[in-house]
């Protein structure tokens, strides 16, 4: 049985009863992002470069899933805990209304505007904030760390700023359409550049802004990091190398990408490069490219594995190949006196001691708050507030 299950086993009415708090939170969110939602799905998500929208959400929506095990224990209010309980909860674990309370305030006037204006960076984008403000509201700042990575993937969805996408389009056709053609005149083919117009033969190639490869690295980099997050590598050179390489990956992608198509026109015609397999070249490229990112990764694996375990056998070599001391010869011992038993007098005034049971000290509240502070201590295990305020719980309610 997962934690999950194990807590919401505990309220009488199983998982539902246990997340009845939060369905007032979850009807606003509903009701502020279900239209926004739908809007995508009927606009931008239909096309190449922004089909990995439902992906992230799909995504983000999965890890806040997994770490469901946080909303089922909300935490207790110090107004209505025990008299003899009542003493702050750890920092990292109390909530945090002011903060809280600014960037929900914040979210919901961008989310306004966006809405208004039909400004989608704003729209989408306001979804971070206003989760973020409801989880320092309602958990803390311990239940924002545990969901950090569901908060930070959803900056995937937001769709690139159009001064971005024209300031970067531009320079990236420029040094593929470059890259391509000297690499291809080396090979022997008859091409030449103007621009970003490749000519081989009697053909000519625009290479467009689709080519250009900058939703191609926008959409490897979601996928990169989501695999750095799931691995949990903890080297970290290992994770740097991987991050940084991810740009160059669906650079070099790109590149291969026009070539194919440059050589498919050549070979077999205008038709046939503009056809299928110009829409197929994309996807293919972008599965190749994930496939070199895991290959880069397991080759790293090897290399700081190696110098790990090289590091780690050091000391272990140089013991086995030092010396090892002479058994030292055994001596006669004398024999030892025979000892007195004695007998420590009972005393009747000293009554013995009871272990005191936990189920009849503590009340359902101070329960359900110690579960709380467990799972924030499973989701953060360097909290060590966390970890004193149960040691101090223990030793005050004598729980053994």
């Amino acid at each position: 049985m997962s934690q999950a299950q194990a807590l919401a086993a505990s309220f009488p009415g199983g998982a539902l009863d246990a997340m009845k708090p939060w369905w007032p939170v979850l009807l606003g969110l509903l009701v502020l992002y279900l239209p926004t939602y739908y809007d995508l799905a009927n606009g931008i998500w239909n096309s190449e470069e922004q089909a990995h929208g439902p992906i992230v959400l799909a995504v983000a929506l999965y890890l806040i899933w997994q770490a469901r095990a946080i909303f089922l224990a909300p935490p207790v209010p110090e107004e209505e805990a025990p008299e003899p309980e009542r003493w702050a909860a750890p920092r990292a674990g109390r909530r945090r209304p002011r903060l809280g309370w600014t960037l929900l305030v914040f979210g919901l006037l961008i989310y306004a505007l966006g809405r208004s204006q039909e400004i989608l960076l704003f729209e989408v984008g306001s979804q971070i904030p206003v989760l973020l403000g409801v989880l320092l509201i309602t958990l803390g700042a311990t239940a924002a760390r545990a969901l950090w990575f569901a908060l930070f993937f959803l900056l995937f969805m937001i769709p690139l700023p159009g001064f971005l996408v024209d300031a970067a389009t531009g320079p990236l056709k420029q040094h593929v359409s470059f890259i391509a053609e000297h690499i291809l005149y080396a090979l022997g083919y008859p091409i030449a550049r103007s621009g970003v117009t490749l000519t081989v033969g009697p053909y000519q190639l625009l290479v467009a802004d689709a080519c250009s490869g900058l939703h191609s690295m926008f959409s490897l980099s979601a996928m990169g990091l989501l695999y750095l997050y799931l691995m949990g590598h903890k080297s970290w050179a290992r994770n740097g190398i991987l991050i940084a390489s991810i740009l160059p990956i669906a650079f070099l992608a790109n590149i291969i990408r026009v070539m194919i198509l440059v050589l498919v026109t050549f070979h077999f015609g205008d038709e046939a490069g503009q056809g299928f397999v110009h829409d197929f070249a994309g996807i293919f490229l972008f599965v190749v490219a994930l496939l070199i990112l895991f290959a880069l990764d397991s080759l790293l694996g090897l290399i700081f594995k190696s110098s790990t375990d090289q590091a780690v056998a050091g000391p272990e070599a140089d013991t086995r190949s030092a010396p090892r001391p002479a058994p030292a010869k055994p001596t006669a011992r004398a024999p030892a006196a025979p000892r007195k038993k004695t007998t420590a007098p009972v005393s009747d005034a000293a009554p013995a001691v009871k272990p005191a049971k936990v189920g009849a000290a503590m009340d359902r509240d101070l329960a359900m708050e110690c579960k709380r502070q467990s799972f924030m201590l499973h989701y953060d295990p360097t909290e060590k507030e966390t970890l004193d305020w149960l040691v101090k719980m223990a030793d005050t309610r004598g729980w053994t």
